[in-house]
């Protein structure tokens, strides 16, 4: 049994669980490589025998306990059928939709996604997790509405205010299309999933319950009624004290803290039913040294007898030197 999943089901492991977000990436000079094969960004992740290889390089490195599935959470809206590019240097690019009624899921768009999972699956050892994920539906709709990454999603939350029908509408299409890409992760052989909800402290506290914590409680509800025995994390990033809230509606499996939420205050607040997950800096691991050993520390003092998974507060970067990966898990490991 992975202690990844142990932790998560509450059981006793031997050892803590350590995987990082964004853990496959640039930051390695084998992906880095693995890359250049690859003409655009999603080409690679609809490539599976080069998803699948990227997934395994950091477990290569690394005695991680998990391996998440290289993928994209764009690959939803464009298996909706709105074209998804990725400017270089500028990051996704979302034509605009003329016509949200002429959305559909089209889960066969998403089947080299579930070939690299079973490829990925079958080379794993049993101890060693595999996780599938998605974006959450206000992330997901933020980026289609803003057709590009933004620092305040102006116009998504524009569009939420003024075009309320719509709004709806393309919220449950997303929790109905995010439902059926988790399933098929789980079917093709995924052991936990996470969701993303990469933007959700943009979301005013009016529209919160709305445009976060339902959606979760709607997906997360339905996802454990198809799959009762597969855990599910939730990162709905920057929520702050929403968090509690959020945790005691949705009860997801985990839930992962972000960078600037206090771990000793989510400890205290969130339920001890509710494994956490995070909270390493990622700036603090591109910077290494003595800082980031006793951040390390800290956080194997703090969550000393709760139920803890290490990770980071939000991706990798990609300038962090990959000894500093190797350091952390060596840390936890008492190896050193």
């Amino acid at each position: 049994m992975s202690a990844f999943l142990s932790v998560l089901r509450g059981q006793p492991a031997p050892r803590i669980p350590v995987w990082l977000m964004r853990q496959a990436g640039r930051y390695l000079p084998e992906y880095r490589a693995l890359r250049a094969e690859t003409k655009d960004f999603l080409s690679f992740c609809y490539d599976a025998p080069r998803a699948a290889e990227a997934t395994l390089q950091p477990l290569r490195r690394f005695d991680l306990d998990a391996a998440i599935i290289f993928s994209d959470i764009l690959v939803i809206p464009d298996a909706l059928g709105q074209k998804v590019f990725f400017d270089v240097g500028h990051g996704p690019r979302l034509d605009p939709v003329t016509d949200f009624a002429a959305l559909s899921f089209r889960p066969h768009h998403l089947a080299p996604v579930y070939a690299a999972i079973k490829a990925v699956r079958a080379a794993l050892p049993p101890e060693k997790a595999l996780i599938g994920f998605a974006g959450s539906p206000f992330t997901l709709l933020a980026y289609m509405i803003e057709g590009q990454g933004s620092k305040t999603f102006d116009r998504a939350l524009h569009f939420i205010y003024t075009r309320p029908d719509e709004a709806a509408f393309l919220r449950h299409l997303l929790e109905d299309s995010i439902l059926a890409h988790l399933s098929a992760q789980i079917q093709a052989g995924a052991d936990a999933v996470q969701l993303f909800d990469s933007w959700a402290g943009m979301v005013p506290a009016p529209l919160y319950k709305d445009w976060v914590i339902l959606p979760h409680q709607r997906i997360v509800t339905a996802l454990r009624a198809r799959h009762p025995a597969v855990p599910i994390v939730c990162f709905p990033r920057g929520s702050g004290v929403k968090l509690m809230d959020f945790a005691r509606t949705v009860q997801p499996d985990g839930i992962s803290v972000d960078t600037s939420t206090p771990m000793d205050w989510a400890l205290e607040n969130l339920p001890k039913t509710i494994t956490v997950q995070g909270n390493l800096d990622p700036a603090l691991l591109c910077a290494g040294g003595r800082g980031l050993d006793d951040a390390v520390q800290s956080l194997k003092n703090t969550c000393s007898g709760r139920r803890w998974i290490m990770n980071l507060g939000h991706g990798v970067l990609p300038p962090t030197p990959p000894d500093h990966v190797k350091r952390v898990v060596d840390l936890l490991r008492d190896t050193l």
